[in-house]
């Protein structure tokens, strides 16, 4: 017997604002990255201001895109995929309104302090104090919201991607508070409460699982459930998937290190996380098996559906910045690669083509639903979109690629008598066509975030307020 449980369900109005705004800081941070990326091919435009010059400005470009654009997509995704698998609306409206509101707060205190200098320097973690601590009420606000959904949810069962999202939303809190334990000795100045080689190995356990935790395990949680509903077929194997999480909760914590090799870090803690790096190629590529397998079947649709494509590409690009990484931590090929624009290509090819691209695609999965629409706007802009994408990101890597492997073999090219054959200025200058591709490469990944803004622009404004209403407050009905 199946019964309806209520007519106003899902909360999707916290939904719609998450997913709007992913859009908008998509623009906002792709388009500083064009720009910066242009500086370092014209150098002009730093204008000779210090809150323009690209120091400033590039650790806004990564709080833009990593926490505005990527954390957004996950607020959104997580909201909407919690509710629909627990069979249940969200805990709170009102807590849910106060994390939408307070997580534009603090990126626009990114946006006003980091121009202006002030920095706590740390990768990833560069807002200073008062900011830090807006972040974690915000952040335990969410958790309190997601948590307490899937408590009272409807369903025995606990869908995997909520599992995912839910280490997730665990582990990036506990990252957070401890990497920003400071002194603060004014406003907008603190000091670490770590030092030296143990504030560099906090700060990379927490900056390469910002990657690990925020920009894989949570956009994994996506993946299990956008890939299988676009594709209309079920995950390839349940289990897998719960192998996969286990195994990659297990490893990812451990492989920070591998950011310190060749420093003051101590020589075992450098090579338990090269280990631990190596071994984290297995749980990744049995994640990316277990979604494109489950296109098994479907495969065919790829030629007609451009959200599909959207989704199904990020995988692979997955499945190859997991294996590139890995790859990378190995201390002979680190000794090439470290503090070259290899490193930029890598975390780009994840960036761009990982987790902007299964953004995208989740995005333009839910727009229709949120606003009452049987689908996009334009199926051609999303296809013209697509492309743009995946051209900008390949431009993008292979010119940095290129210019890493180029940077690293001239940096340790020495002469007979033991001194270096070339100077910086000249790996420099054998660099600048490589930073040309890259901006444009950038370029074209930002110009297709302006046909996905219009198409949601159009899209939205077609829908019917009513209809869009009914929507989020859809029957859901449930077995008993």
């Amino acid at each position: 017997m199946s019964t309806a449980i209520s007519p106003t369900a899902y909360n999707y109005k916290v939904v719609r604002q998450f997913a709007i705004m992913t859009v908008v800081w998509g623009i906002l941070g792709m388009g500083l990255g064009v720009f910066i990326a242009s500086q370092l091919v014209w150098p002009e435009l730093n204008f000779g201001l210090p809150w323009t010059s690209f120091g400033r400005l590039r650790p806004l470009h990564t709080n833009l895109v990593i926490f505005a654009f990527g954390g957004c997509a996950l607020f959104a995704t997580s909201y909407y995929v919690v509710q629909r698998t627990c069979q249940t609306r969200l805990i709170s409206d009102s807590l849910a309104a106060f994390h939408f509101w307070g997580w534009q707060a603090v990126i626009v205190g990114a946006g006003i302090t980091l121009p202006l200098g002030y920095t706590t320097t740390k990768e990833y973690a560069e807002l200073e104090w008062p900011l830090a601590i807006l972040l974690a009420i915000v952040w335990i606000v969410y958790a309190l919201v997601f948590f307490g959904t899937i408590v009272k949810r409807k369903t025995k069962h606990i869908y995997v991607g909520n599992w995912f999202y839910g280490a997730f939303i665990v582990v990036t809190a506990m990252l957070h508070i401890v990497n920003h334990m400071s002194l603060p000795v004014s406003l907008f100045k603190s000091y670490s409460a770590y030092s030296g080689a143990t504030d560099a190995m906090i700060q990379w356990w927490y900056g390469h699982n910002a990657v690990g935790f925020f920009l894989t395990t949570g956009f994994l949680g996506m993946m299990y459930y956008f890939v299988p509903k676009q594709a209309e077929r079920p995950i390839y194997s349940y289990r897998l998937s719960i192998v996969h999480f286990w195994a990659l909760i297990t490893l990812y914590i451990w492989a920070g290190p591998h950011h310190l090799h060749y420093t003051a870090l101590p020589d075992w803690a450098q090579s338990l996380g090269m280990a631990m790096s190596i071994i984290l190629l297995a749980p990744s590529w049995g994640g990316m098996i277990n979604g494109m397998m489950t296109l098994s079947g479907a495969w065919h649709k790829l030629r007609t559906d451009p959200i599909l494509r959207f989704l199904v590409v990020s995988l692979a690009f997955y499945g190859m910045s997991t294996f590139e990484g890995p790859m990378m931590a190995i201390k002979t090929v680190n000794s090439l690669s470290h503090y070259t624009d290899w490193t930029i290509g890598h975390v780009h090819a994840g960036a761009l083509g990982w987790v902007a691209m299964i953004s995208i695609g989740a995005v333009y999965h839910m727009i229709p639903k949120l606003f009452g629409r049987a689908q996009m706007h334009s199926t051609g802009l999303i296809n013209t979109h697509f492309w743009l994408a995946t051209i900008g990101t390949v431009l993008y890597i292979a010119s940095m690629w290129v210019n890493g492997i180029t940077q690293g073999l001239m940096w340790r090219a020495i002469n007979d008598d033991g001194t270096l054959t070339y100077s910086f200025v000249e790996a420099l200058q054998a660099s600048h066509p490589g930073y040309i591709v890259r901006a444009l490469g950038g370029a074209f990944f930002a110009t297709g975030m302006l046909f996905m803004a219009y198409n949601v622009l159009r899209t939205v404004r077609a829908s019917d307020p009513a209809e869009a209403e009914a929507a989020a407050q859809i029957a859901v009905v449930g077995a008993h």
